[in-house]
């Protein structure tokens, strides 16, 4: 009889802590161990350091499998550079251009830049600063959070918690999620790399 109960309390905690993460909706994107999940397109190089991946060495991007249409997406990123200009970006809504698969994403960048006009915080569409950004709010050589949320044509980015950019645009409706390496001499990192669906 003791058995019996011990065995229908562990089943209810377990069934509560299953329902809690559900309810959530989170869905990991990175397992911080390999490239399990993604595409590499172009010739940047991608790797996984002490639970982080890492991408250098040209311009090329990393394709998520996964793929969504109204989401929140959050992360952790950080660029350097090394005698070059630090210059990233995550892609949504995105896919490989069908007549060059290793050229730019067709789809919106969240750009990642701490050294020109349109900078990190900023809506991009291909080759184009779109949305603009309230304030630059991160600087090369530090992690910083960012969380996108876009439903409908209706697209919003924070930048460490503050809301940075709000934008209108329909254009692309569903894609995957990238990050791009930018030119040699410059390294993205990113880490704890999550979304959820808003269907």
């Amino acid at each position: 009889m003791k058995n019996f109960i011990f065995l229908g309390v562990a089943l209810l905690v377990a069934g509560c802590c299953t329902q809690q993460r559900n309810q959530s909706g989170w869905i990991s994107l990175f397992n911080g161990k390999n490239l399990t999940g993604w595409t590499v397109r172009g010739k940047a190089t991608w790797s996984v350091q002490n639970g982080v991946l890492v991408g250098a060495g040209g311009m090329g991007h990393i394709y998520t499998d996964a793929t969504a249409t109204d989401f929140e997406f959050k992360g952790k990123f950080r660029i350097t550079e090394d005698g070059a200009k630090a210059n990233s970006g995550l892609y949504f809504r995105a896919h490989p251009p069908a007549d060059n698969p290793d050229g730019f994403p067709r789809g919106y960048e969240a750009q990642i830049c701490n050294s020109q006009d349109a900078y990190t915080g900023w809506l991009w569409k291909p080759g184009k600063p779109t949305g603009k950004a309230a304030a630059l709010l991160t600087k090369d050589g530090e992690w910083f959070d960012y969380r996108i949320r876009a439903v409908g044509s209706y697209i919003q980015f924070w930048i460490n918690d503050q809301l940075v950019m709000t934008y209108d645009d329909s254009e692309y409706k569903t894609g995957h999620f990238a990050i791009q390496g930018h030119n040699p001499g410059m390294k993205i990192e990113a880490k704890d790399l999550y979304y959820r669906n808003l269907n």
